[in-house]
């Protein structure tokens, strides 16, 4: 053992929320230990959120080009030959993205003055854990303990990840297009990356065990994505299982008991993703467990005293944004501070084609009032042609108090207004606040505006 290190904060896992957490510490003058077995930003800035957007983006770009440079042209553009692209070259500059936000977080935590070590942490008890890196062994026996080790794609035994059968994190280092894939699990992350390459030229095939797309949100708003992939000929099989793999693709099977092989190149497996718990020795750390998560209170602390999880180990939703707000809460607590976490709403953001964005209820009931506002009244949305029929922002809210406490909405760039949509429900704002405030025109966010006009009975563009 070459050294013991005794920092009153070690943190497990550089993600979201383990970074976000050290950089707080740091700022707040606690001696602080990171440790991180790969790149300082997780899965999240490494492998899931950040690739997949930038992939998401090119994808959109190069299918833009391709209708340009069909017969009739797009919007009066015309390209005079079809695009080429080179998917090598788009993941060069996707690691570059990367690279250039994991070059940050690592900055950052070195003006936060933590100790970042590359390497696998172990523990032997709640306050004992030795680290295995490339100089040699470090022990650590820490005051106080923040694990936030993240998720990990959960795999089918008859389909394990390996040649040609990828999880999101293979499918986005792919040099190569296939020319035919078959996506398990139609949530948020297959339809993303389904989308995507079907953007490309790749023929898509989703696979999904309920009825319909996106099962954990309302049919309003996956109503129009579906609709997308109808158009573009993305194969559907809903109530639908996979069975295995055969020498011309997956095999499914349907609710009806019909069997048949959807010919598949590459099959991209993305039922879900489970807490990653496995080879810390957490087992020896005596926490309390809820089902396969880690049991935390509202202040994050596990049932061992000065140990705490945050993010995904913690249960869902298993979002990048909760665990940051989690780990920036905990190193406050830890510093002297009162906090608890107890958000009024959590966004939840679809990067599909089009965008959902679902804040709060989403469901009312008899006690709620809704307005709806379609983005084909909106000029701005009209002028990105972006207008879709079935695209809207749709506001919930308390009928006797005006108290907002829901606000989806699906359409084209529609992520960039979670920011306002979780503000006014975080602020208990009501219909009549947002009807007082002036949006900006013209702009996708008057949809916000308009639809509390609407639920309060008065809406001015419909």
């Amino acid at each position: 053992m070459s050294k013991t290190l005794r920092p009153r904060v070690l943190i497990v896992g550089g993600g979201p929320g383990g970074y976000v957490a050290a950089i707080r510490a740091g700022q707040l003058g606690l001696e602080t230990v990171l440790v991180e077995a790969e790149k300082p930003g997780g899965t999240c800035l490494v492998k899931g959120c950040i690739p997949s957007k930038a992939i998401i983006h090119a994808a959109g770009l190069y299918e833009e080009m391709v209708r340009a440079s069909g017969e009739a042209g797009h919007l009066g553009i015309k390209l005079g030959a079809a695009p080429t692209l080179d998917l090598a070259a788009t993941m060069r500059w996707k690691d570059g993205v990367v690279d250039r936000l994991t070059g940050g977080v690592a900055g950052l935590l070195r003006r936060a003055h933590v100790t970042v070590l590359t390497g696998w942490a172990t523990f032997a008890d709640a306050k004992t854990c030795t680290v295995a890196t490339a100089d040699g062994a470090v022990k650590i026996e820490p005051e106080h303990v923040i694990l936030a080790t993240g998720s990990l794609p959960v795999e089918l035994p008859f389909l394990p990840f390996g040649g040609n059968i990828l999880s999101s994190t293979e499918a986005l280092s792919l040099t190569e297009l296939p020319r035919t894939l078959a996506v398990v699990g139609a949530g948020y992350i297959g339809l993303e990356l389904g989308i995507a390459f079907a953007k490309l030229g790749v023929r898509v095939a989703l696979v999904e065990a309920a009825e319909r797309i996106l099962p954990l949100y309302d049919e309003a708003l996956t109503r129009p994505v579906a609709e997308w992939l109808h158009k573009h000929d993305v194969e559907m099989h809903l109530q639908a299982k996979a069975l295995g793999t055969s020498a011309r693709g997956l095999d499914i099977e349907t609710a009806r008991g019909d069997r048949f092989t959807i010919p598949a190149e590459k099959i991209l497996v993305t039922v879900g993703r489970k807490p990653n718990l496995e080879g810390w020795g957490f087992e020896a750390m005596a926490i309390e467990m809820d089902g396969r998560f880690i049991r935390v209170d509202e202040r994050c602390a596990t049932s061992t005293r000065n140990v705490w999880a945050i993010g995904d180990v913690t249960g869902e939703p298993m979002l990048a944004h909760r665990a940051s707000a989690q780990g920036e809460m905990v190193a406050e607590i830890i510093a002297g501070k009162t906090r608890r976490f107890d958000p009024a709403a959590i966004p939840a953001i679809c990067f599909t084609e089009p965008e959902i964005v679902s804040v709060g209820l989403d469901r009312p009931g008899e006690e709620h009032v809704v307005g709806q506002f379609p983005f084909m009244a909106n000029g701005r949305a009209l002028s990105m042609d972006a207008g879709e029929a079935g695209t809207f922002v749709r506001t919930i809210a308390e009928t006797n108090s005006g108290r907002i406490v829901g606000i989806q909405g699906v359409g084209t760039h529609i992520s960039e207004l979670a920011g306002e949509f979780v503000t006014l429900v975080e602020m208990g704002a009501t219909l009549e606040d947002v009807a007082g405030i002036i949006h900006a025109h013209p702009t996708l966010g008057e949809a916000v505006h308009e639809s509390a006009l609407k639920a309060l009975g008065h809406a001015i563009h419909i």
